[in-house]
């Protein structure tokens, strides 16, 4: 990273919170079909780089979890057009994402005490309440949301918004986020510093910036 941050923003999705899948994936469960962690993080990567790719030719026609969903059901064999558009409403539902790591809070919590910390999430207008409901928004200076902002991430208009609202210089801004093309890209054209945040491992390859956990980003930030 070129200048130490001051400022740190996170994402929400597959950052800090993670789909429900017991709620999410009962119409699946229904049918006596449970993926394996292994198969979602399969698919996971395989619709990061698919999405990544249609998002920089600008051919991007249907949204990130259609193509995931389209994706999961085909590879168990059960591809629906009704089953994944149910599936694709639940995921975007921020009510749902509600699964956190052990430790996310007091890692939160450790960070804020040398930077800056924000959230910067794609969502629809509810993220305040979900970060409240597990005990992490206090955690946090700033919370923008594109329902609320009218701009979702790629477009610089969120980030800009959040930036202004805490008064950050964006090259002295870190951004953490899971999707190359939505977050990485969002930021860095942006002006600010971008990390991935690569639990399924779908950038490994890349050489870009990224890290699997909280913990390993508390360390990148110790030594940057």
């Amino acid at each position: 990273m070129p200048l130490k941050p001051k400022t740190v923003f996170f994402d929400v999705g597959n950052t800090l919170l993670f789909p429900n899948r017991q709620v999410i994936h009962a119409p699946l469960h229904e049918r006596k079909i449970v993926p394996s962690q292994q198969q979602l993080h399969s698919v996971e990567r395989r619709t990061k780089k698919e999405f990544d790719a249609l998002q920089q030719s600008g051919k991007a026609d249907h949204g990130f979890w259609y193509l995931y969903y389209t994706h999961l059901l085909d590879d168990l064999g059960t591809l629906d057009d009704s089953l994944r558009d149910i599936l694709v409403a639940a995921t975007r539902n921020s009510a749902n994402w509600g699964e956190m790591r052990p430790g996310t809070r007091e890692s939160l919590q450790r960070i804020g005490k040398s930077y800056h910390i924000g959230v910067i999430s794609n969502a629809d207008g509810k993220i305040a309440t979900l970060l409240e409901r597990n005990n992490i928004a206090n955690c946090f200076l700033n919370i923008t949301d594109s329902g609320l902002v009218g701009h979702e991430k790629p477009h610089p208009a969120i980030f800009q918004a959040a930036l202004r609202e805490m008064k950050a210089s964006p090259s002295e801004s870190l951004y953490v986020g899971d999707v190359y093309s939505v977050d990485y890209l969002g930021a860095t054209g942006t002006g600010m510093q971008a990390m991935l945040f690569d639990v399924s491992g779908a950038y490994c390859e890349t050489g870009l910036p990224r890290v699997e956990s909280l913990g390993e980003l508390e360390e990148r930030l110790h030594t940057s």
